[in-house]
């Protein structure tokens, strides 16, 4: 099926000064990836005070910036039927229970087999707006992280989930198991994070990467293990998995960042709780969800090791 978008223009005032064009664009437009953003300016289709610009410009307090979205006359995304849990849903946004192994939107290789296509079943609608493979996204998991994600069912609801991330004004925690005895029982990393300059694919704490937040507490110790209860208060891509690898504490069954695991074959990461204020009401609301059974069962297999452990 070839689906055909209008147009969108969206117009955006700068209000800081000597930030580049295209670290604001990531910040006020994050539902589009970086090599998109790149390909609109190369085109022309993003102009400040009405000019062209280059992605490394800077930008002052005031400036216009014009972002011209193009009608899609190519985009392929099929409504598929693969089931999904969802939380809680209104005339604007469905929260949604997200799997592992389900990866949150189409990208490059892949233009099936995901949340987006999954939720097209349920909700046509997603067609008619925003970016053409990553209709209604406001925020991303990992494909491997299961829990709680929101996706806006119009654009009016997605600026407005949008501006609450960008304000940090959305709650985001997370069950998370590492390797070693975390200590003290609570406290924040705070350490910026960039590619890594050794290997693009990887995330790292880098000096010159964006300012990144994570609190913990833990909630439980197995032995040489810490189940710890996470707080984000920033989004970076990978956030908890490379901060906690950066303190020596590694995520279990993290293949990249993390230690292997008999017990499990991906992350023990799962976002069990998320909170945000509903786009038609501004009301707060509060949604959580149970680990999955893959989480629970390494976690009473581990449990049950530290026992045996302990009477041995």
């Amino acid at each position: 099926m070839t689906i055909r978008l209008e147009s969108e223009v969206r117009v955006f005032r700068v209000a800081e000064s000597t930030v580049r064009l295209d670290k604001y664009l990531a910040e006020v437009c994050p539902e589009l990836s970086r090599s998109r953003l790149q390909k609109l300016i190369e085109q022309g289709r993003i102009l400040v005070n009405g000019c062209g610009a280059k992605a490394s410009q800077r930008l002052n307090r005031g400036d216009r910036i014009d972002v011209s979205l193009p009608a899609s006359q190519a985009a392929f995304l099929a409504a598929e039927a693969i089931p999904v849990s969802m939380i809680y849903e209104d005339d604007d946004v469905v929260v949604v229970d997200k799997p592992a192994g389900l990866a949150v939107h189409p990208g490059p290789g892949h233009s099936s087999q995901t949340l987006v296509n999954a939720l097209l079943t349920h909700c046509p609608g997603l067609r008619a707006f925003g970016d053409t493979m990553r209709p209604g996204i406001v925020h991303r998991l990992d494909k491997d992280t299961s829990g709680l994600t929101i996706v806006a069912k119009n654009g009016p609801a997605q600026q407005h989930l949008i501006s609450q991330f960008k304000a940090r004004l959305v709650s985001k925690r997370y069950l998370v198991m590492v390797k070693g005895r975390l200590t003290p029982m609570r406290g924040v990393v705070e350490a910026p994070i960039g590619r890594d300059p050794s290997n693009r694919k990887r995330m790292a704490v880098v000096a010159e990467g964006k300012s990144a937040r994570t609190s913990y507490w833990v909630k439980e110790y197995l032995g040489d293990y810490t189940l710890l209860d996470i707080a984000t208060e920033t989004g970076r891509t990978h956030q908890i998995r490379v901060h906690l690898s950066a303190i020596g504490y590694p995520v279990v069954g993290d293949p990249v960042y993390g230690v292997k695991s008999a017990y499990l074959e991906r992350q023990f990461v799962h976002a069990y709780r998320l909170g945000f204020r509903l786009p038609a009401s501004g009301e707060y609301r509060e949604f959580t969800c149970d680990l999955p059974s893959d989480l629970w069962q390494a976690l009473e297999l581990m449990r049950q090791s530290c026992n045996s452990a302990k009477v041995l």
